[in-house]
């Protein structure tokens, strides 16, 4: 991800992470705290628990087996809230099932080892930038509890609520990127990175 931003010639940047990306962008905030300004964060989770690791262990075989179908009917009523999902019509549900079969990419097996396996309590102490955390409050795959740890454990970070699933910018997509653009927007201006002498060639 940072030589992504190499590559865009991006000296720093802002980092939106969401489910189990939002690992991926705790651990770029502490890693690299020269060049994160902040960092936003839905639907994320510092460790599984029980109840998370309970689905990913139901999640993996299915996944390593490459039973798609048999998955997404797993994870469709556990990604989308009560309400968004009781408003489908058996059709509509039917279509949702064949359209996430078709999205998922190889490694699923591998995914679900990840989520069990994460933990951020170490990252998440160490990150000081201005954080957002916005917290799926009918989400059914990764609690508001879970979501809640992150918030408590990242120093100073400010709180939100959808009162969607797992798939805020799928019910809600406006007001996610609402929340999402009016924290950046209230950012403090970046001072200058000061030059940087230049290092001698090096002769091997």
């Amino acid at each position: 991800m940072v030589a992504a931003a190499d590559a865009e010639g991006l000296e720093r940047f802002a980092v939106l992470g969401y489910s189990l990306g939002g690992n991926v962008a705790v651990r770029i905030a502490a890693r690299y705290p020269e060049r994160v300004t902040a960092l936003v964060l839905t639907a994320t989770f510092a460790r599984a628990g029980q109840w998370l690791g309970s689905i990913t262990d139901l999640w993996s075989e299915p996944a390593r087996r490459g039973e798609a179908e048999l998955l997404a009917r797993l994870l469709v009523p556990l990604t989308l809230s009560p309400q968004a999902l009781e408003g489908l019509t058996d059709e509509q549900v039917e279509a949702a099932v064949r359209a996430t079969a078709a999205s998922f990419p190889p490694g699923g097996g591998d995914h679900a080892a990840l989520v069990k396996g994460a933990d951020l309590s170490a990252d998440l102490a160490r990150v000081g930038v201005p954080a957002l955390v916005i917290a799926t409050t009918a989400d059914r795959l990764v609690p508001v509890e879970l979501q809640r740890a992150v918030a408590d454990a990242l120093p100073g970070a400010r709180w939100a609520e959808l009162p969607t699933g797992h798939l805020p910018f799928v019910e809600r997509p406006q007001e996610w990127a609402a929340l999402v653009t009016r924290f950046l927007a209230e950012l403090p201006e970046l001072p200058e990175l000061p030059e940087l002498p230049e290092l001698p060639a090096h002769r091997g």
